[in-house]
Formats: structure tokens, C-alpha cells, sequence
């Protein structure tokens, strides 16, 4: 099992961060390589293939829980799930073989609620934004 797969409880095709490059209580910074492979492109579309909005979103939201997890600031049982996405905005299309850099800004954390703000960029060119809350729960069964 890598470090992400231990960081989240995502797993292929569904698993959006390959690296956590950076984490600090005020940063998190992670990095995706989109392939041709991913199993959205058959559909999204396949005589142009493009990352959905949603599916950069939801790179965004993985990056930062995976970075929370990296600093032991919820528990390693913890599951994150959103509750709110505001303030969307799509700049640039992610196409086949591009690498999203997720830059995520905790904006609060509480052992029951995560809002953060995030950026993805490939390479120095800004490809969505967005504002998210996830709701915070314990992952053993009950």
C-alpha cells in the first residue's frame, strides 16, 4: 500500500492524488497525473477528452484530506465527505497526460467539519477553483 492509499480511503478508478508534495497547517500541495487511461474519457468526451469539471473538485477535496491526514490532524479512520461547493470557477481544460497541482488553503478544521479552498493549476495556468466543506465522520461501522 503507497502513502496515499493510506492517507485516503479512495482507491482506483476514484483515487485523484498521486503525491503529496507539501503540508502545513496553512498549505497543502499535491499533484495529480491525468492519463489517458482514467475511466471518464471513454465518455467525456471521446473524440476530445477532457477532465469534468466535478472530477477536478473532487482532486481538490482528495488533496486536502490527504494532506489533513498527512499532518495527523483527524483521525486515520476519519471519512470526509462534502457538504457544500461554492465559489466554482473552470479556467482552463485538463486534457490526457496533463499533471494538476492542487493547491489547498485550510480555511477551518474542527474534529467534525473541514472547509477549505483550493486552486488547480497545470503548470503555471489556473484550472479550476472552488470552496468546499466536508463533514466529518468516524469510519468504523455503526
Amino acid at each position: 500500500m503507497n502513502e496515499i492509499e493510506n492517507l485516503l480511503p479512495h482507491r482506483e478508478p476514484f483515487l485523484f492524488v498521486d503525491e503529496i508534495v507539501e503540508a502545513s497547517n496553512e498549505k497543502i500541495v499535491a499533484k495529480h497525473i491525468f492519463t489517458e487511461k482514467e475511466f471518464f474519457f471513454k465518455g467525456h468526451f471521446p473524440e476530445y477528452p477532457v477532465v469534468p469539471g466535478v472530477v477536478l473538485v473532487e482532486t481538490m477535496a482528495q488533496s486536502g484530506g490527504a494532506g489533513l491526514r498527512k499532518l495527523g490532524v483527524l483521525g486515520g479512520d476519519s471519512l470526509f465527505f462534502l457538504a457544500t461547493i461554492d465559489k466554482v470557477k473552470f479556467r482552463r481544460q485538463v486534457r490526457p497526460g496533463d499533471e494538476v497541482r492542487s493547491e489547498i488553503e485550510n480555511l477551518r478544521v474542527s474534529p467534525r467539519m473541514v472547509k477549505q479552498s483550493g486552486k488547480a493549476f497545470v503548470g503555471e495556468e489556473l484550472a479550476a477553483e472552488a470552496e468546499w466543506m466536508c463533514l466529518v465522520s468516524s469510519g468504523a461501522a455503526g
